[in-house]
């Protein structure tokens, strides 16, 4: 991966839905020669989607948390379904350390939080950090 190849991917995170003209011309590339890079850039892997970034608030989940979740008795394939069943989470990642896992859920309201904690708590202990507000970060890994 070169310099160029960053570039792109720089681009394309910042805005995945720019033409292949308007990325060429970002990167100084033409337009031909940047979707011959774009394409490499997905066969190898790098590229794995595009996607679409959604505000919550304003589909009126005002309320989001972080939750650590700590599995009771072995029953790690029953937490995952449940949470596969809700459409309200960000992710969900199994991780190491004091919890067994780490995610991000959207509320409507307290009440719906406290709902759907509760219907966790069959499975895992469970450890809540609302979230105030998000600090923006570079996210540039690229190096660049």
């Amino acid at each position: 991966m070169d310099l160029i190849d960053k570039s792109i991917l720089q681009e394309l995170s910042k805005d995945s839905r720019l033409s292949m003209s308007e990325l060429g011309r970002r990167v100084h590339l033409s337009a031909p020669a940047v979707k011959e890079r774009v394409k490499q850039l997905e066969e190898q892997g790098v590229i794995l989607q595009y996607t679409t970034l959604i505000n919550d608030r304003d589909l009126g989940y005002t309320i989001q948390c972080i939750i650590e979740a700590t599995i009771k008795n072995n029953r790690y394939n029953d937490f995952k379904l449940l949470i596969q069943s809700y459409s309200n989470v960000d992710f969900c990642y199994r991780i190491a350390g004091d919890a067994c896992f780490m995610l991000k859920m959207n509320f409507s309201s307290f009440q719906s939080a406290e709902a759907i904690i509760d219907d966790l708590q069959l499975y895992a202990h469970t450890k809540t950090h609302f979230i105030f507000s998000e600090v923006e970060t570079a996210k540039n890994y690229l190096n660049l």
